[in-house]
């Protein structure tokens, strides 16, 4: 066994983007094959029986015990490639094991490079439920071909989410919650990204105000299995919550409700925030600008300039409030319009910094006659240091 681990260790390497295993030591082996493919930072298996394909992922350690496992009992033959070589190993019928290297002419294509798709954290060809059950992935784990806009939009939504989740410690647990969460479309999603893909540990809260939908959700939870996942009923504006909060996210959670769910996730200290505000009625009812009049003069123009106010103020609030934000293009404009992300993650700001934000959110007010909720909120419970009444 030993002599076994040196030849795999000495045969893997974090350049190794493609692994097959062949030859099963029996005829009555679940699988025949096991193809291995990397993804950024894990790695996806295709096991083959005789007439369906099953799928895993595994993060580097994990791999490499499972395919010590692999070859002590089940497969004769490991073939590996990265830029420069194949590795092989064979186990002879005794159980030892030989290891060969010779130059690559002709390597399998690289899943991360050559297939576009291949690039996504949400893989096609991996059976996840529910995007089976929203319609996006069939039965096989296979792209609908209607559905293929909404599969990049979700997995845009996850890219965004993992550019932070990447700089967390191995190890880390995160209690999250989703406010206005609706169908739970990415809800789900995000709970299978963060457990079954970063392998991180998760409490996850969805919050909605109609109980016919908790209820649904909470079913679809448990028949995933789900476990640290469940709904609740609840306002966005009066939850309390009884455990720390590290990660907020509100899709879509219409005019003002975005408003009470930043504020609830300042109040928190949350260390992530993450979302897409929608309806963005309020402040179009307020503008007013005598100096920018041609801004308040034709009524779709009111609108979409009410609406950039609003996130822009939003994300100076937080800025406000120590956060490091950014304002993303969430999916393509020829899709909708209203595609704005905020992804705010907590930091060591200075208060120059946060003092500059602040400046920048009381002269926006005063220029546009405007009493945003988000501001009013934060005065109130003494968050900021306003110098406006």
């Amino acid at each position: 066994m030993n002599d076994l681990i040196t030849t795999v260790k000495a045969c893997f390497n974090q350049k190794v983007y493609k692994i097959i295993l062949s030859k099963p030591r029996t005829k009555t082996k679940d699988y025949h094959k096991i193809v291995i493919s990397q993804i950024n930072e894990t790695y996806h298996l295709e096991k083959f029986t005789a007439t369906q394909v099953f799928n895993e992922n595994l993060v580097t350690g994990q791999l490499i015990e499972f395919l010590n496992q692999a070859l002590e009992y089940d497969f004769q033959q490991y073939n590996a490639w990265d830029d420069q070589f194949e590795y092989i190993i064979q186990i002879s019928k005794k159980g030892k094991p030989s290891m060969t290297r010779k130059a690559v002419k002709e390597a399998p294509a690289k899943a991360n490079t050559h297939n576009r798709q291949k690039n996504y954290i949400l893989q096609e060809g991996v059976v996840i439920a529910p995007l089976v059950d929203m319609g996006i992935f069939t039965k096989e784990g296979k792209v609908v071909k209607t559905m293929t806009d909404k599969f990049r939009q979700i997995n845009r939504f996850v890219e965004i989410i993992d550019d932070e989740i990447k700089s967390l410690a191995p190890g880390t647990e995160l209690n999250v919650i989703d406010f206005g969460c609706g169908k739970s479309y990415l809800t789900f999603i995000l709970y299978y990204y963060l457990t079954e893909i970063k392998n991180i540990k998760v409490n996850m809260v969805g919050l909605d105000l109609k109980s016919d939908v908790i209820d649904r959700c909470n079913a679809s939870a448990e028949k995933y299995g789900y476990d640290n996942l469940s709904f609740k009923l609840g306002n966005i504006d009066a939850y309390e919550n009884s455990f720390p909060v590290d990660m907020i996210i509100t899709l879509h959670a219409c005019d003002t409700a975005t408003d009470y769910a930043l504020y609830n996730a300042i109040k928190w200290d949350a260390r992530l925030i993450f979302s897409v505000p929608c309806c963005q009625h309020e402040l179009n009812a307020q503008l007013e600008t005598a100096e920018l009049s041609l801004l308040t003069k034709y009524g779709i123009i009111k609108e979409r300039t009410a609406a950039l106010i609003t996130d822009a103020i939003r994300g100076s609030l937080l800025e406000a409030c120590g956060y490091k934000v950014q304002l993303l293009e969430f999916v393509d404009l020829a899709h909708t319009p209203k595609n704005i992300l905020i992804r705010a993650k907590k930091t060591q700001s200075t208060e120059k910094r946060k003092a500059q934000a602040l400046a920048e959110v009381e002269n926006a007010i005063q220029a546009f006659s405007l009493k945003p909720t988000l501001f009013q909120l934060l005065e109130t419970d003494k968050l900021i240091n306003s110098n406006k009444i």
